[in-house]
This record gives structure tokens, C-alpha cells and sequence, in this order.
């Protein structure tokens, strides 16, 4: 599968609930499916199982792959950068870039210190020196997969858990909170806020950058709990995901391409002829609704400090529908498709398309929604590969990385299998711009892995 990443990806197929989970004829228009089929969980004969494999350059037994695939381990957290820093926990979302030579990653570190605290900031150039996440570059060998350098690229954010990458070679990197200077209490009695500034914004940072950027926190993007953004590659339109037990399916439309700190306007969606719509439960797979945006009036509402629902509530107040916590976002094909980790009846999770169809409307689908948590258990990061669905699970039983075939099987492509992590989640998955390596990160105790093999065997396997 040499043309990964070289290309806008796209998913061969829509998925829908029935039995275990049904696989709904959707995408019949590009001939990838002729009738509805069942979906069902396989070792595939192309795949075989997975064995524990030992990494190249440590000898850990981390993963488990199938036969002929290999990784390395990269940024293990606390290891010494090239930039004379420590390298933080928590990795997270990130993406791959070609910049001149070199291949690079950009990684999230959701690093969530829920006070001020003095000092905090993993590097220079902090937009908060009381907030220790940010995110990490990582210059790689294409042949051996190995680190060549690495250094901090931003500094001073907080709760950076996903984001997105850009058509333009950056990196746009999401705060999954929207704690402030306001100090209080939670519902637990700890103490939480006491910053310098305000957090719950989008930060972009260049994948060309050698040392960290200069933070600029895109302010009309919203300050909510952010999860992930995906960018339409020919109107330039930002879709982005909130992870909230109430959140919107929002887009941000700019004032100028390709310069998102020039501001813009940021909407949510809303079913047409549905005020309010709740597509958190009582879904039926498959059926098309026609969906519309309402402007947020104030993107960057003081009282967020205190609430994270202050941007949600504006959308609702004008009829925006409500999801379950909404994590991973991918454009391609002219789609996007976005995850809600632990929507539907059962709370194991959903997959949703949004198909824009003119300038202020669109199609929303529910594709998938998950029945049994042996085939599939709360899909978060997810992205496209040919004709196929690589998504990362977050729970608290396992950590898969599950591939979803035009065929309606789901099978196993990695499993975390590091001693005394085992649940901990695999995050970030994201390939190489050449499609020959799927970088993906083990959250805690924080490692990045470059597996390598085969891909051609998820073609046979589709």
C-alpha cells in the first residue's frame, strides 16, 4: 500500500448496528460494496494473529503484531531531548510530515497538572509557565525508523490530547480543557484553576520549526473541551470535535486559507427540522439527516473558565444537536468522519460521516454504532488507509488498535502488551507520508512506536 498518505484516504464503506454490527451499503457509489453484509471480528488469513514481538532497538516486548511487522521505540518519556529537556508523559495525538529531507512527527502530551504550578512549562517560549503540556517534534530515519532528534515545539498549553494536521505542513494541536485563572474546587474537594491565562484553545505549530513556536491560541476557534480537528482540503474549512459527555460537532470557517489566527467564524451543527437533536441514543444506522449550522455568537466566553459547556450551551441555545464525547476527526474524500467514544445505546461507541453538500448544509450518517465490545470496544483516534479504518479503542480493559475492512471485518492489527500497562490506551495513530510506516503511541508510560511490514496484506485482507 505504497500510496498511504500520498493521497486523500478514503473509507470504503458506511457501517450500521444490527446483530453484532452491520455493515450498511453506503459508499456503493465507488463500487466497494454491492449489498449489505454482516461484520464480524477475524484473525484474517492475510494477517494471522498477532505475536508478541520485541522492539528492534530496546528488545521490550511492548506489542503484540502480526507475522513480518516490526517497530522500534521512539521519545520515551523522561529521556534526555537533543534540546537539553526532558521528554514530557502522556503522549498523544500527533501526524507525520515530510519537511525538505527529513521525516518528522509532531506529538501532543496531554499532560493535565490541574493547578498552576510554578515552573510547569516542559520548555522555552511558554504561552502559560504554570501549564506542562505542549507537544514534542521528532526527527526520524525513513530507512531505520530511528530518532534522530527531537526537541519541545510548544510549550506552556495544557491537556493537549488530540488535534490535526494541516494541508499547509503544520500541526494543529488542541487543549482538552478550559481551565483558567479562576481557582476552585471540584466535585472531589481538590483544588483546580490558579493559571496565568486561559485554556480551551487550538494552537497551530509548524512542522518546519526547530525550536518551540511561538504560542498564538486561535481564540475564534473556540474555547471548549477540544479533542481533534480535520481540515476540508478545498474550502478550508475546520472541523472540530468536543469530548464531553454533552458536546457539538463543530466547524470553524476563516477569514483568510491557511491563516487560521486571522480569525474567522465558529459554528455548530444542528439537524434540520430537529431543534435540538440528541444523537446520543436511540440512533438508527444509516439514515441520512440534513444538517445545518447556527453561529456561536462569543467563541471565547469569559465564563468558560468556570464552565465548560459555556460555547456547547450558545449552539444549543439555537437549536445545535447534542453527541457523546467526540474524539478522533479525519477529512478525506471529501467526508469527514468523526468517533464518539462511548455514544449509542449501549455507550460502546459510534462512528459518524459528514458529507457538506453546499455552502451552509450537509448530510449527517450515523455509520457505525457498536453492540458487542469483543468486536469493538469505544473507538477514539481513528484515520483512513486506502479502504480501510484504523482506530485506536480508549477503555479501561484493553488497548487494540482495530482495523475495519469494505468487507464489514473487523480484525487486529496491534495490542499493547507492555508489563503492568496493558489497559493503558494506544493513541495518535497516524501514517508516514509515504504510507510505509503507522506511527502510534502508547499514552502511559509514554512511548512511540514506527511499525513497518506488510501493508499490503490489509489490501488482500479488504
Amino acid at each position: 500500500m505504497s500510496d498511504l498518505g500520498r493521497r486523500e484516504f478514503i473509507l470504503g464503506a458506511g457501517i450500521a448496528g444490527t446483530g453484532l454490527l452491520a455493515f450498511y451499503g453506503l459508499v456503493r457509489r465507488y463500487g466497494l460494496l454491492g449489498a449489505p453484509a454482516s461484520i464480524s471480528r477475524t484473525s484474517s488469513a492475510a494477517y494471522g494473529p498477532l505475536i508478541p514481538t520485541k522492539a528492534n532497538n530496546t528488545g521490550e516486548t511492548l506489542l503484540a503484531l502480526p507475522k513480518d511487522f516490526q517497530y522500534p521505540v521512539l521519545g520515551k518519556t523522561g529521556t534526555r531531548m537533543f534540546d537539553g529537556h526532558s521528554t514530557p508523559p502522556a503522549h498523544d495525538g500527533m501526524a507525520a510530515f515530510h519537511v525538505k529531507d527529513e521525516l518528522r512527527l509532531v506529538r501532543n502530551h496531554e499532560v493535565n497538572n490541574q493547578i498552576g504550578i510554578p515552573g510547569a512549562a516542559i520548555g522555552p517560549n511558554a504561552y502559560d509557565p504554570l501549564a506542562a503540556g505542549g507537544t514534542t517534534t521528532l526527527v526520524i530515519d525513513p530507512t531505520t525508523r530511528e530518532l534522530v532528534r527531537d526537541f519541545v515545539s510548544l510549550s506552556g498549553t495544557l491537556v493537549n490530547c488530540a488535534g490535526g494536521r494541516t494541508p499547509w505542513n503544520s500541526w494543529i494541536s488542541c487543549e482538552e480543557t478550559v481551565l483558567g485563572q479562576a481557582k476552585f474546587k471540584n466535585s472531589s474537594g481538590a483544588d483546580q484553576g490558579g493559571f496565568e491565562k486561559g485554556h480551551g484553545y487550538c494552537f497551530e505549530v509548524d512542522a518546519a520549526a526547530n525550536d518551540a513556536v511561538t504560542p498564538i491560541p486561535l481564540k475564534p476557534m473556540g474555547r471548549f473541551v477540544h479533542e481533534a480537528v480535520a481540515i476540508d482540503t478545498r474550502t478550508g474549512i475546520v472541523y472540530l470535535t468536543e469530548d464531553f459527555q454533552r458536546a457539538g460537532f463543530y466547524r470553524f470557517i476563516p477569514n483568510q486559507t491557511r491563516q487560521l489566527a486571522a480569525g474567522g467564524r465558529l459554528q455548530m451543527l444542528t439537524v434540520k427540522g430537529h431543534p435540538n437533536y440528541d444523537t446520543r441514543k436511540g440512533q438508527k444506522a444509516g439514515t441520512v439527516l440534513l444538517a445545518g449550522w447556527v453561529d456561536i455568537r462569543d467563541p471565547d466566553p469569559p465564563e468558560a473558565d468556570l464552565d465548560n459547556l459555556a460555547v456547547y450551551k450558545q449552539g444549543v441555545a439555537e437549536g445545535a444537536a447534542t453527541f457523546a464525547r467526540l474524539e478522533g476527526c479525519f477529512y478525506g474524500n471529501g467526508r469527514v468522519y468523526f468517533t464518539s467514544t462511548n455514544g449509542g445505546d449501549k455507550e460502546l461507541g459510534q462512528v459518524w460521516e459528514y458529507v457538506p453538500s453546499g455552502k451552509d448544509e450537509g448530510h449527517l450518517t450515523l455509520l457505525l454504532e457498536v453492540t458487542d465490545s469483543s468486536v469493538l470496544f469505544m473507538p477514539d483516534n481513528i484515520c483512513l488507509a486506502g479502504n480501510n479504518l484504523i482506530m485506536c479503542e480508549d477503555n479501561d480493559v484493553r488497548a487494540y488498535l482495530r482495523v475495519l475492512t469494505p468487507k464489514g471485518q473487523v480484525f487486529d492489527l496491534a495490542k499493547n502488551i507492555a508489563q503492568g500497562f496493558e489497559i493503558e490506551e494506544l493513541a495518535g495513530v497516524t501514517f508516514s507520508p509515504d504510507g510505509q510506516t503507522l506511527f502510534v503511541n502508547l499514552q502511559v508510560p509514554g512511548r512511540t512506536f514506527a511499525i513497518w511490514g506488510p501493508w499490503e496484506r490489509i489490501q488482500n485482507a479488504a
